[in-house]
């Protein structure tokens, strides 16, 4: 009888891989985490329960089949596993970097709700798909047969991608336009490389071009662009994410000296590709040498405090007006960032900024900083914070970074197509399942339609509306048939 594979976390403790120290990794953009070894993956795929009910996977936005992913790990049959990964989700070797496992697929763990300690989903999904990208599993996009229709997808980042990928490998002739001068949307230019290497992206890129995908890069589409394109095309997939920054009317916030976080990490992440920033060279979106503080508890708030530190800033504080166990952003990057050097203060809010006259224009020396308490919950559940009277005080700073979150553009008076029909808070109007929009032939997807979100729903979704725009034209197809 063959010796059993799984059910071992009774024996084995959870372990992830290695974590470089948190001295070493303040000196570099590289990723935190080592690599595990072939021995350390099996092990920790074979502390994996094979729930009949797997939470995991009902909890994971792409429905990831982990458990039998996890069990051929165990068993070292790693092609299988990788090809099994791969069947539902575009790119694994990205989930696995930053998808917020703690809130997801590990979250809902099964052996972790009884205490012996969630397995190391996303750990693994990396390591599988490293080593077939190593062993030359990964195959190129060569569809069957090409196909007359023609897609262009209105945004590079991962939703557009995934859909892309998809379409292409049916045999349809993608178009994507985007705005920046490489693809990837915030995986290149918004996620720091000490979470996501961006050699890992361009490879990505660098696959779906060599499948046949056209790319039209520094392409910021506008009224007259976006008309040529949906005369050129038989559908139109908008997924350009939202990428106007939330921001603080308060006294002295156009002071000099506080940026956004988006413009702010991506003049890190063009640093990184080698690229020469004016802004960076001059300080304006460098933290050398300075106090810094970002305003923000979500994810993008921790990149920013964490690429602080590795620009050498004096100090580091990160303001969030609820507590640690309120905060949206994920709990493991949170302590990744205090063991770097970070500050939190909690239940702490702006009120307005200090600032002192300067060479062109006032200049910020400090964040007036009021105490909050968490009084009675809002209308989602979460306690509202309150100010606690009579406990401001200032904090100094010489940087101010606003991670507040981002809200969508006006993308029908931008490309004055008023039947494009947005909700109320100016996301696209689209179906969820298939991203239809009111316009024929028109889609959306990712953050456009659900607001900022996560990366592995905008793949969800990419893949989503593929597979719906494919259906139509086979539809139509069809009936022209009869």
């Amino acid at each position: 009888m063959a010796k059993q594979p799984m059910l071992k976390f009774v024996k084995i403790e959870r372990d992830m891989p290695v974590k470089r120290t948190a001295e070493e990794r303040r000196g570099d953009f590289h990723e935190i985490y080592a690599e595990y070894a072939d021995a350390k993956a099996k092990e920790q795929s074979s502390r994996c329960s094979q729930c009949g009910v797997p939470y995991c996977q009902s909890h994971c936005p792409l429905h990831n089949n982990i458990p039998d992913w996890l069990r051929l790990t165990a068993e070292g049959r790693l092609q299988e596993a990788y090809a099994i990964s791969q069947a539902t989700n575009t790119f694994p070797e990205i989930c696995g970097r930053i998808c917020p496992q703690d809130r997801l697929c590990e979250g809902n763990c099964v052996i972790e709700q009884s205490g012996h300690g969630t397995v190391t989903i996303g750990a693994v999904e990396k390591y599988i798909t490293d080593t077939a990208w190593d062993e030359g599993w990964v195959e190129d996009i060569t569809p069957q047969a090409d196909r007359p229709e023609k897609i262009a997808v209105i945004g590079a980042g991962p939703g557009g991608l995934a859909a892309a990928d998809v379409l292409r490998r049916a045999g349809c002739q993608v178009t994507v336009y985007d705005r920046y001068d490489r693809a990837g949307g915030l995986l290149t230019y918004g996620i720091p490389g000490f979470k996501l290497e961006k050699d890992i992206v361009m490879r990505r890129v660098e696959q779906l071009k060599a499948g046949g995908v056209e790319f039209v890069m520094n392409c910021d589409v506008d009224a007259a662009i976006f008309a040529k394109i949906r005369s050129e095309n038989d559908a139109i997939i908008i997924a350009t994410g939202v990428y106007k920054s939330r921001d603080l009317e308060l006294q002295g916030s156009e002071a000099g000296g506080i940026v956004k976080a988006i413009d702010y990490l991506t003049a890190s992440n063009r640093v990184g590709f080698g690229d020469s920033v004016a802004e960076y060279d001059s300080g304006v979106l460098n933290a050398s040498g300075k106090k810094v503080v970002v305003i923000g508890g979500g994810d993008t708030a921790m990149d920013c405090v964490r690429t602080a530190i590795r620009q050498g800033a004096e100090s580091v504080k990160c303001l969030y007006r609820r507590d640690k166990a309120n905060m949206p952003g994920s709990q493991r990057e949170t302590q990744n960032a205090e063991e770097e050097g970070v500050i939190f203060e909690w239940l702490s809010a702006p009120k307005g900024f200090v600032t002192e006259p300067g060479e062109g224009g006032a200049k910020v020396t400090g964040v007036q900083v009021q105490k909050m308490r968490l009084g009675a919950p809002d209308a989602t559940g979460r306690q509202s914070p309150e100010i606690i009277e009579g406990a401001d005080y200032v904090e100094e700073a010489d940087l101010v970074v606003k991670a507040l979150g981002f809200e969508p553009e006006e993308l029908p008076k931008l490309w004055d197509q008023p039947e494009l029909a947005v909700t109320r808070w100016g996301t696209i109007k689209a179906e969820f399942t298939t991203g239809a929009t009111e316009m024929p032939g028109v889609y959306a997807i990712g953050d456009i339609v659900r607001g900022a979100s996560l990366v592995v729903w905008a793949i969800r979704d990419g893949r989503d509306c593929a597979a719906a725009v494919l259906e139509g034209f086979d539809s139509k197809a069809a009936v022209a048939a009869e």
